[in-house]
């Protein structure tokens, strides 16, 4: 049975023209009008009647580039290198293709009404960087909205981002526990014992993986986890500061701080800072990503490096059909440790 623009209106609860309005986007309409509109589009698999329905079938020069926070140097650097690669042969209009990064907020309903968006834009590939949210109500709607897009020809790549089974999605996927630990080893090695861990949003896939490979490599050492060592913030400088001095509270005997990402550490050495101790004689810093300011530092910031440029470019690549995919449709990208400045040996 055909879905009709008043079956979308009735389950939105909206008339059929605020319908029209939102599909066509030539009307204002209230952000949460429009997501319930595009959110009844998705349920009932509304496909528009008349002229446009015999696109259906086709992609257009459009590319979807979802990421968490583009004001994040992580996701704005790989964005860019996604965008380097999506022109060229292959497109039409001089082989060029139009690229839109969509920008969620972190919000797993922005990051479904994108989906929703660009598949009504019959896009050529849609390509979700970064962490998922760890939610299974969320993570279904995603796999089935990942098929649907899949199967009407939208190729999906995954940028440093779990595998996402049964969705026909490339996953190219940073070994973040891996990394994790690696970091985690050198400070042990160091002689440090008591270690704090500022982790990220407890939702995210990152923060677990990262803080799994943190604790891994603890228990390979023999060293018993405090609970009052872990505190969980956002992926941002003011996170990192307000975390470290509530560490500091819990435990004053602390030499170590490892940061769930580089920005994260920036703000845990102005807190030590501001405490009166120095980096790394009384306290050892370290980060995660190596982003280009984390040479700059002073000291410069022990960090593990994701090629996120590299990885970027590759699935743009990937996403285009000018490079096959690894083997599976799945890739593991390893970081590398980076030691500077900001680990030493703990005081005393």
């Amino acid at each position: 049975m055909t879905v009709t623009l008043a079956d979308v209106a009735a389950r939105a609860q909206v008339s059929p023209a605020t319908v029209s309005r939102v599909l066509n986007g030539n009307y204002p309409v209230a952000a949460s009008t429009r997501e319930r509109v595009l959110r009844a589009v998705d349920e009932l698999d509304y496909v528009l009647n008349g002229p446009a329905s015999s696109l259906a079938a086709a992609t257009s020069d459009l590319v979807g580039i979802l990421v968490n926070d583009i004001a994040d140097p992580f996701f704005g650097i790989m964005a860019s290198a996604i965008q380097s690669e999506i022109g060229g042969p292959g497109g039409r209009a001089g082989g060029e293709r139009l690229a839109v990064v969509c920008n969620t907020g972190g919000s797993p309903e922005r990051e479904l009404t994108y989906l929703t968006l660009l598949q009504r834009q019959r896009a050529a590939a849609v390509l979700l960087t970064g962490g998922a949210v760890e939610d299974a109500t969320h993570a279904t709607a995603m796999a089935a909205k990942l098929r649907k897009m899949a199967e009407a020809g939208t190729r999906i790549v995954l940028c440093g981002r779990p595998p996402a089974p049964d969705t026909q999605a490339i996953a190219l996927a940073f070994d973040n526990r891996g990394g994790a630990r690696q970091l985690t080893e050198h400070l042990i090695r160091l002689g440090h014992r008591r270690l704090g861990y500022i982790a990220g949003p407890v939702e995210l896939t990152t923060t677990r993986h990262r803080l799994e490979g943190h604790r891994a490599a603890l228990e390979a050492y023999g060293i018993k986890e405090d609970p009052r060592w872990t505190v969980h913030g956002r992926y941002d400088r003011r996170s990192g500061y307000e975390a470290t001095l509530e560490l500091l509270r819990r435990d004053p005997s602390l030499t170590a701080v490892v940061a769930a990402n580089d920005s994260v550490a920036l703000g845990a050495c102005a807190a030590l800072r501001d405490s009166g101790l120095r980096i790394p004689d009384d306290v050892s810093v370290a980060g995660f990503d190596d982003l280009p300011f984390s040479v700059d530092t002073v000291p410069s910031l022990t960090t593990v490096r994701l090629p996120l440029a590299e990885v970027g470019a590759r699935a743009g690549r990937i996403a285009m059909g000018r490079e096959e995919p690894p083997p599976g449709g799945i890739a593991s990208v390893r970081g590398e440790l980076m030691v500077r400045g900001s680990s030493g040996g703990p005081r005393g």
